[in-house]
């Protein structure tokens, strides 16, 4: 019977590669008290405070289901303050703290520690952001 293989799957080898990468964070950010997807959140926050929740899922391409958990795990951290965007009862701000903006001076190492036990160059790591990114931004017009 022809089937298709497992090893020959891209969707299979990027699922493999991403399961490897969140379990190579997991001892370098416990320490910081964060999971691999509050990093996440907190990196984007890093980059753009002060934006709505639904930029920040947008951002991090996780659900919005995901994100209201997440977030109250990040604010009851005192990492982030959720506030209600004036005239728009309805929309939150996500924002950092101090304690939040603090942690960004121990990112550097932490994707440092992390990109080093991956075991590939610069360069490779380069290409394959490039890759993956056509891959999530091909016919999104």
């Amino acid at each position: 019977m022809a089937a298709a293989r497992l090893d020959n799957q891209l969707c299979f080898a990027l699922y493999s590669a991403s399961n490897r990468l969140t379990s190579i964070y997991r001892p370098i950010l416990e320490p910081l008290g964060l999971t691999y997807t509050q990093f996440v959140v907190l990196m984007a926050l890093w980059e753009q405070d002060g934006v709505s929740i639904s930029e920040l899922a947008q951002r991090t391409q996780l659900s919005k289901p995901t994100m209201t958990p997440l977030l109250r795990r990040l604010e009851s951290k005192e990492l982030i303050q959720l506030d209600r965007v004036a005239g728009n009862d309805r929309q939150k701000s996500v924002t950092l703290t101090r304690e939040g903006q603090a942690l960004a001076s121990k990112s550097l190492p932490a994707t440092e520690a992390a990109f080093c036990a991956t075991g590939i160059t610069k360069k490779q790591a380069s290409e394959m952001i490039g890759l993956c990114n056509r891959i999530v931004h091909h016919d999104r017009s």
